[in-house]
């Protein structure tokens, strides 16, 4: 049988999503010996896929970095997606015309896209420009508006009217939604006046693969052993990290400044603020005795050796702490609808984490929440964890 050709196109913002890309990528070479596997990403994601030995095709380069849009979208801790999706537009027509112009040249079996709008958009609109089945990931779905703006809310009905229109008819511009987590992950609400609710058109479109993570976490519950061989002591530690964006530095610093407070009352506590692989550490106003650390490989592995761990509210480093059974705290962004909504509420249905106000905190109160749960035994639920193989199987049958 001839190999089989699959663009996969990793396009959604920092490096969450591509963890779970690569993860579903060796799922897919696992089920189907002998495809071949194309990427686009942009930095930093295409980093890591470089470094993982995966193909990274040339057109890549073309391909506009939504991370600068969304870092200069950014207004210190705040950050409002919808922003995001007004200013995004001459990006996706720019990565709309790189797709079309990639299938045109080459041929492919199929098209995975993560959280690629924009190619839905451009098919949505010509459905000629389709030349094979597409696959497209989410992990949430639609958008909220976070103020009384009125551009915003006319902005919000806009985005989730084309979204959720012609709710009960075929979609011939996909082929496939992958839903990455549960039914009740998703708010029983409207898209909008008039328009259906959010979990009717997902249970009808969608379909629901459990969450997909980069490691498992059966292998990882031996802390003590993996502080060894990531050269940690028996101290108390503690990370903090922001993800794969620039955004949340405001969220390091507060945690450096809690730590003075700390040691006062733990003298052998250590923390370590990661960076990632866009905000240089030299650029932290920490107080002495702090560490940072730039992009850090594997973090899943420094949160199973840690006591807590403190993060944004992103969806994938919350439910890989709810699957390592580990305390954390978070702080979702200002005005991040999918932070404040949708994060949350699929926490506290697993009973994970404790939710911060980063508007409403204090060195001095995160000095006192840290100390409530470093450490402590957790009664999270179980979580499902088999989405790479649920989703590589769905993905294998359009081959």
């Amino acid at each position: 049988m001839a190999s089989k050709n699959i663009l996969f196109i990793s396009g959604s913002i920092g490096l969450g999503h591509v963890t779970r890309d690569l993860a579903l990528a060796n799922e897919l070479r696992k089920q189907n010996p002998g495809i071949e596997i194309s990427w686009i990403a942009s930095e930093p994601a295409s980093n890591l896929l470089v470094d993982a030995g995966e193909k990274m095709l040339p057109e890549a380069a073309e391909w506009a970095n939504e991370n600068v849009i969304a870092e200069n979208t950014a207004q210190g801790f705040k950050f409002n997606l919808m922003k995001v999706t007004m200013n995004v537009r001459s990006a996706w027509a720019q990565n709309a015309a790189v797709f079309v112009k990639l299938t045109k040249q080459r041929s492919y079996d199929l098209v995975i896209g993560d959280e690629t709008y924009e190619i839905m958009v451009a098919l949505k609109r010509k459905p000629e420009l389709k030349r094979m089945p597409f696959v497209i990931i989410y992990d949430f779905i639609a958008s909220y508006s976070m103020t009384k703006n009125p551009i915003e809310k006319f902005g919000v009905y806009y985005w989730n009217r084309f979204w959720s229109k012609d709710f009960h008819k075929p979609s011939p511009f996909v082929d496939m939604r992958l839903f990455l987590g549960e039914l009740e992950d998703i708010p029983d609400t409207k898209f909008g006046f008039l328009l259906p609710r959010r979990r009717d058109w997902a249970q009808e479109k969608c379909k629901f693969v459990d969450y997909i993570l980069p490691f498992d976490p059966q292998e990882h519950v031996d802390s003590k052993a993996l502080r060894a061989t990531l050269g940690y002591g028996d101290e108390p530690l503690i990370v903090c990290s922001i993800g794969g964006t620039a955004i949340g530095k405001q969220m390091l610093e507060l945690c450096g400044r809690s730590f003075p407070i700390l040691k006062d009352k733990i003298p052998d506590l250590r923390m370590i603020l990661v960076c990632g692989p866009r905000l240089a550490p030299a650029e932290l106003d920490v107080p002495k005795g702090v560490e940072t650390k730039g992009y850090v490989p594997r973090l899943y592995r420094h949160f199973t050796a840690s006591d807590l761990a403190i993060v944004q509210a992103g969806a994938n480093s919350t439910i890989e702490l709810t699957a390592l059974r580990k305390p954390f705290l978070y702080f979702p962004l200002m005005d991040h609808y999918e932070q404040r909504i949708h994060v949350p509420q699929r926490l506290a249905r697993h009973r994970a984490g404790v939710c911060m106000e980063y508007s409403e905190t204090t060195p001095e109160s995160l000095a006192e929440a840290i100390l409530q749960n470093l450490g402590r035994e957790v009664n999270y639920l179980d979580i499902p964890t088999d989405g790479a193989q649920k989703a590589a199987k769905l993905v294998s049958n359009l081959l």
